[in-house]
């Protein structure tokens, strides 16, 4: 059982870091943008559910991966998923300054890698 523990956490290690394209430095820098913040959903005009899992990608980015525990593994399926089922979205035409790529920025991958 422990065996299929260490298998499921090292496939979702390597997916996160296969979806996520940006480094840690990248990513921060890409969130002081007036373009990030204004991507993705706000709730209550607040900040976007994107810009904040971006925080907590470069957290997860810099983080060992003994210090990762089972709620940042299920942070970085959900970033897996997100980005897989946007990139699946992709609008036709330059996508260089549309939100689709700034949401997808947020959270982590850059499409114009």
């Amino acid at each position: 059982m422990a065996e299929r523990a260490d298998s499921d956490r090292e496939d979702t290690l390597r997916d996160f870091h296969d979806a996520v394209n940006m480094t840690a430095s990248e990513l921060e820098r890409w969130l002081t943008t007036d373009e990030s913040r204004r991507a993705g959903q706000h709730k209550d005009g607040g900040e976007s559910i994107g810009h904040a899992s971006g925080r907590r990608i470069v957290a997860l980015l810099r983080a060992g991966k003994s210090e990762l525990d089972a709620d940042d593994l299920g942070h970085m399926r959900k970033v897996t998923g997100y980005v897989h089922r946007h990139l699946a979205q992709r609008p036709t035409g330059d996508t260089t300054t549309t939100t689709w790529r700034y949401s997808l920025m947020n959270w982590g991958h850059d499409p114009e890698k």
